[in-house]
C-alpha cells in the first residue's frame, strides 16, 4: 500500500526502521514517527493487526451462549460471541445488507439482529431473517452470512486472525507452554475486567509495563520494592517475549497488604514460586504472572496518540473458589490500579514529546529488553508491509 507519513519521509521511516535490530544491546528504537503520524496508523493496522494472531483476552470473559463484545481491533470492527455449541466465534460487525453496525458494548443476545432493516443471523453467523427480500432475483440467503474470522484459543487465551490461511497457532506460540506451564493458566479464572482509554499510542502503553527501567522513577514509594534485578530476557520461538524476576514479596499487594495474600497457584514450586513473569504476546496482549495472580492488559489503537486498553485480571480457580475471595482480591486490585494510576501521566509526556517532528530514535538500557525484542518484531512487520506490491 503507499504510505504517506506526516512526519518523516519515506526514505527516512525505511532508514529508521531498518536500523532496528534483533540484537536490542546495539539497536536504535523504532521511529518515534510510527508513534505519532497520523499517516502511518493505516499502514500499521495492515500490517500489525491484519497479519498473523492478535489477543482477544481471556476465553472466559465469554462464558455462556450469546455473550458477545463488539470491538474494534487494527480498524476492523468485530463481535466477538460464544456460539450454542459453546465455540467462541468472531465475524465482522458488518450487517450483509449495507453494512450496518450491528452490535455495540457487552452484553447477552439469543440472535444477531440488524437495527437498520432487521436482517437477522444466528449465534453462527448465518442469515435467517431478510424482510422483504421475496422479489430479490436469485437470491440465495446462504451467501450472505456474517463474514467470519479464524479463532484459536489456548492457554485460556483467545486469539483472533483475519488472515484467509492464517499460520497455525502454535507456530505464532511457538515455546511459549515451556515458559508458563508450571503456573497452568488455562484453569485460570477472570475475576475483573476495566477498560478505559489512554492518550498516549498503544505501543508506549505496552512498553512501559514490559520494562524494570521505570520503576525507581514512576514508582518510587508504591511498588519499586517489591522488584530487585530482573533475570535475563529468555531467549524464545515464537511471537513473543519473556523475563522471570523474583520478587520481595506477593507481587501484586502492596508493602502493608501482604498478609491478605492468597495462595499460591497450585503446583507452583521453587523460583516461580517467589517471582513475577512478564510476557509480551505480539502485537498487543501483555500479562504478569506473579506467585498468585495474573494481570492482562490489551492495547487496540483509535488514534496514533490515543488507545483504548483492556485491563484483566484472574486468579487460579481454588482462590475464587475461597469464602473470602473477594475481600482479598480487593487488595490485589487497588495495587495494580494504584501503579496503573502513576504510569498514566508519564505515558501523556511522552506522548508529547513523541509528537515532535524533531523527535529522533533512542536506545535500549540494560532494564528493557523486552521492548528492544517487540521493537525488532515491530520493524520487520511494517518493513514488510512498505515493501512495493
Amino acid at each position: 500500500m503507499t504510505v504517506e507519513p506526516n512526519l518523516v519521509s519515506r526514505e527516512v521511516l525505511l532508514m529508521q526502521l531498518s536500523a532496528v535490530l534483533p540484537d536490542e544491546n546495539r539497536s536504535l528504537g523504532i521511529p518515534p514517527a510510527c508513534y505519532a503520524d497520523a499517516g502511518l496508523l493505516a499502514l500499521e493496522q495492515q500490517a500489525v493487526f491484519q497479519h498473523g494472531w492478535v489477543g482477544l483476552g481471556r476465553a472466559d470473559r465469554w462464558p455462556d451462549a450469546g455473550d458477545y463484545s463488539a470491538m474494534d481491533i487494527g480498524g476492523v470492527p468485530l463481535i466477538v460471541l460464544r456460539n450454542r455449541s459453546g465455540a467462541l466465534k468472531a465475524f465482522a460487525n458488518s450487517c450483509r445488507h449495507r453494512g450496518s453496525q450491528l452490535l455495540n458494548g457487552d452484553g447477552n443476545c439469543k440472535k444477531i439482529k440488524c437495527p437498520f432493516h432487521w436482517w437477522t443471523y444466528d449465534l453462527d453467523g448465518r442469515l435467517k431473517v431478510y424482510p422483504r427480500m421475496e422479489t430479490a432475483v436469485d437470491f440465495d440467503p446462504g451467501e450472505f452470512g456474517l463474514v467470519e474470522f479464524t479463532v484459536a484459543v489456548e492457554h485460556g487465551f483467545a486469539f483472533v486472525s483475519f488472515e484467509d490461511h492464517p499460520p497455525s497457532i502454535f507456530e505464532w506460540l511457538g515455546d511459549f507452554d515451556e515458559f508458563h506451564q508450571a503456573w497452568g493458566i488455562g484453569h485460570w479464572k477472570m475475576a475483573r475486567i476495566r477498560e478505559f482509554e489512554v492518550q498516549c499510542n498503544w505501543k508506549t502503553f505496552i512498553e512501559v509495563f514490559n520494562e524494570y527501567y521505570h520503576l525507581p522513577m514512576v514508582h518510587p514509594d508504591s511498588i519499586n520494592w517489591l522488584y530487585p534485578e530482573p533475570d535475563a530476557v529468555d531467549i524464545v520461538k515464537g511471537q513473543f517475549t519473556t523475563q522471570f524476576g523474583a520478587t520481595e514479596g506477593a507481587a501484586a499487594l502492596m508493602a502493608d497488604t501482604q498478609q491478605h495474600a492468597l495462595p499460591l497457584a497450585p503446583g507452583l514450586q521453587g523460583r516461580e514460586a517467589a517471582g513475577t513473569r512478564y510476557t509480551w504476546i505480539y502485537p498487543n496482549l501483555t500479562f504478569a504472572l506473579s506467585q498468585d495472580s495474573m494481570w492482562i492488559y490489551q492495547a487496540f489503537p483509535l488514534a496514533q496518540d490515543r488507545c483504548h486498553v483492556i485491563q484483566t485480571i484472574c486468579f487460579p480457580a481454588d482462590s475464587v473458589a475461597l469464602d473470602d475471595f473477594e475481600q482479598r482480591a480487593k487488595y490485589y486490585y487497588d495495587r495494580i490500579d494504584a501503579a496503573l494510576a502513576e504510569d498514566l501521566p508519564f505515558l501523556e509526556q511522552q506522548q508529547l514529546g513523541l509528537n515532535s517532528p524533531f523527535a529522533k530514535p533512542g536506545r535500549f538500557g540494560t532494564l528493557e529488553p523486552s521492548v528492544g525484542k517487540f521493537a525488532y518484531w515491530y520493524a520487520q512487520q511494517m518493513l514488510r508491509g512498505l515493501k512495493p506490491g
